[in-house]
């Protein structure tokens, strides 16, 4: 039982604020002295080596490179006006415009604390300037800052393809119809939503003076989308269309970001040093993440405490069904409290081999997974998208209403994935090897 107490405890620690990282490393180090002493960890420098030079985690850093460059040249503000000025005259359209914004972001950037920010900042004021019903306003930009969780080059897609030694580009093809169903499931709602109750998004009337024609504002928009569309292209379609390995591709993406950076005459020495200073701490973060989860796995392992997990998991009733239900139910409340990294990290690895005992497909089963694990950024009361918008909401915003706008999103999730694990044949994927 050594494994299950020592899981426990870590969740105790990270409730109390520890530091992820520390926490499952610290841990191990404990429980791993106590279970077999010092010859418990005579291969650990081995296991962080390996880790080290993983060329598929290479991808991690070059892909938050590549968003952080995009969002300092300042691509989502250029985004946001332009497609605001297309949709804002029908109603919710600013809320539409958000979600296509969100997933073109999501698509280029991937980065969901700098997409969230960048449209708190740009739509939630307009929003607000036009009488938008605060919730939807503030559901719309968090559940469109989450779409680079699932909508690739997503870094969690690329840390479950190593978890599930799978192909990334196989994962990215997979995630791609999901993810364009759930943009298509926000504007929906949005659109059904705002045409039955008017007074929650009315039509904003734009001056013709001020902001141009019709035509001078597709033109605007066009030269705004194309060049982000563009390297989309060249960084995905590299990959699904196997010319390029994800590692590849993402170093083409990062010298494509600093390209566009250029071509928008935000490029300097200063703007890249940054990036590349920020690139640095997120990917620290990550790394330190993994080895302290490597050397958590590698006690939870040595002391049985997978093969009790996986002798329960094994005994459900219904097979296969029983265990999609109840992995897919401890994620997404797992979800509530803590990180997406640590969960692919921890979570993962344990009922990866019990899906594959059970004839499930990797691929889809990693792509329920990361569709489950974007619910983390929206759910209370750590949800990550909450705290970025509320930290660049005006005080009028309420973190309550805040709360309560995301529900519709996190309810229209919840549906996609019931629709994704009972039809995965609807979005081109098989369910068994």
């Amino acid at each position: 039982m050594i494994g299950l107490i020592m899981f426990v405890v870590c969740l105790g620690l990270l409730l109390l604020g520890f530091p992820v990282a520390f926490t499952f490393g610290g841990a191990a180090v404990v429980f791993g002295l106590i279970a077999e002493g010092q010859s418990m960890f005579a291969m650990m420098p081995h296991r962080i080596w390996s880790v080290m030079n993983n060329t598929i985690l290479m991808a991690i850093p070059l892909f938050i490179f590549m968003g952080i460059i995009l969002q300092k040249s300042k691509l989502a503000e250029r985004l946001l006006e332009s497609m605001g000025f297309l949709f804002g005259e029908m109603r919710g359209g600013v809320a539409i415009s958000t979600i296509l914004v969100g997933a073109l972001l999501a698509a280029s950037t991937g980065v969901v604390g700098a997409s969230v920010v960048a449209m708190g900042v740009i739509s939630l004021p307009v929003m607000l300037k036009y009488n938008y019903d605060k919730k939807l306003a503030t559901g719309a930009i968090c559940a469109a800052g989450t779409l680079g969780q699932i909508i690739p080059p997503s870094i969690i897609l690329i840390i479950l393809g190593d978890v599930f030694q799978v192909p990334v580009g196989d994962l990215f093809m997979a995630a791609f119809w999901p993810g364009v169903s759930l943009v298509l499931f926000y504007v929906i709602y949005i659109a059904i939503l705002t045409y039955f109750k008017k007074d929650l998004a009315p039509p904003i009337h734009l001056d013709g003076k001020e902001f141009g024609t019709k035509k001078q504002q597709v033109g605007r928009a066009l030269r705004a989308i194309i060049p982000p569309l563009t390297l989309i292209v060249l960084v995905l379609g590299s990959i699904l269309f196997g010319i390029a390995t994800p590692t590849e591709s993402s170093a083409v993406g990062g010298i494509g970001a600093v390209i566009l950076a250029g071509m928008y005459r935000q490029l300097s020495v200063k703007m890249v040093w940054n990036s590349a200073l920020e690139t640095v701490k997120i990917t620290a973060m990550v790394f330190a993440i993994l080895v302290g989860a490597t050397a958590f796995s590698m006690v939870f392992t040595y002391t049985g405490g997978d093969y009790l997990v996986e002798d329960f998991m094994m005994g459900l009733p219904a097979g296969k069904w029983g265990f999609l239900i109840l992995s897919m139910l401890v994620i997404m409340v797992l979800g509530f409290f803590i990180d997406f990294v640590e969960i692919s990290y921890i979570i993962v690895p344990i009922l990866a081999p019990i899906a594959a005992n059970l004839g499930i497909n990797p691929v889809w089963y990693a792509i329920l997974v990361a569709m489950n694990l974007q619910t983390s950024f929206l759910t209370p009361p750590f949800g990550f998208s909450l705290f970025y918008l509320k930290g660049v909401s005006p005080p009028e915003v309420k973190t309550t209403e805040i709360y309560k706008g995301v529900v519709p999103f996190i309810a229209i999730q919840v549906f996609v994935l019931v629709i994704l694990i009972a039809f995965p044949g609807f979005f081109g994927i098989s369910s068994i090897y």
